[in-house]
């Protein structure tokens, strides 16, 4: 009696067993390529600088009285591709007013430290 009831809990575990396999999920691995993630960091870094650049005080007003609707423009610029971005970046970069002015500023003292350094002028006689 005992061996029966041993055998019907032996049969019982391994119908359980057999069912539960059929659930078992299947995940399958691979190699992620650097630039995959590069690209999807330099996308999002992307919109959210043109997000930053439409949604200045500025660039709103200009967008209200045009008539442009804020939610559809965040809608479409969420729809746009990667090349798109970069390219409306790069004409939003051109359309900002001084934009190139921290860059040249930066760069005219740049060169009068270099050539203070070498001793061709005395622009920074305090220091």
């Amino acid at each position: 009696m005992m061996l029966l009831k041993a055998r019907g809990l032996l049969v019982r575990l391994m119908s359980i067993a057999l069912i539960c396999m059929g659930f078992a999920q299947v995940s399958s691995g691979g190699m992620v390529a650097t630039t995959y993630l590069i690209e999807g960091e330099a996308r999002a870094a992307s919109l959210a600088r043109v997000e930053v650049l439409l949604a200045s005080e500025e660039v709103a007003r200009q967008l209200a009285t045009l008539g442009v609707d804020q939610e559809l423009l965040a809608q479409r610029l969420q729809g746009l591709s990667d090349a798109e971005i970069l390219a409306l970046e790069g004409r939003l970069d051109e359309q900002i007013a001084g934009g190139g002015a921290l860059g040249v500023i930066g760069a005219v003292f740049l060169v009068l430290l270099i050539l203070e350094l070498v001793g061709v002028t005395d622009v920074f006689k305090a220091i």
